[in-house]
């Protein structure tokens, strides 16, 4: 009779804490470079993003608002998955309880749902 696990190893923690905090190091990175632009835009209203007139300068910025805004969303997410693991609850779902299959965590490691418990959602 085996006996179904219902958390992860430290080891296997451990594992997923060194994918975790690489991609986060490269979603700062990314968000770093979004508000820069934005800044640069900021403080120089009259340069043209790259040559290109009002409007697609108006656009640009607003696709540099939003990329901005998702990046900041995915660090937090990120982050919150840090702390998951610090809690040794991290890979739980948190519909049923049982443990996200490890290639989906490789995948989207912040996630909080098994793929049956997304798909019940829909």
């Amino acid at each position: 009779m085996s006996v179904e696990k219902t958390r992860y190893s430290d080891e296997e923690l451990s594992e997923f804490r060194v994918l975790i905090e690489k991609k986060l190091r490269r979603a700062k990175e990314d968000f770093d470079f979004y508000t820069e632009q934005l800044s640069e835009q900021a403080d120089n209203p009259d340069s043209k993003l790259k040559g290109l007139d009002d409007a697609s300068s108006s656009s640009e910025i607003e696709q540099l608002q939003t990329l901005a805004a998702r990046q900041k969303k995915y660090i937090q997410h990120l982050e919150n998955a840090v702390i998951r693991i610090q809690n040794k609850v991290y890979g739980i779902c948190r519909e049923t309880g049982k443990l996200i299959a490890k290639e989906r965590l490789r995948a989207v490691p912040h996630a909080t749902l098994s793929i049956d418990a997304k798909k019940a959602r829909r």
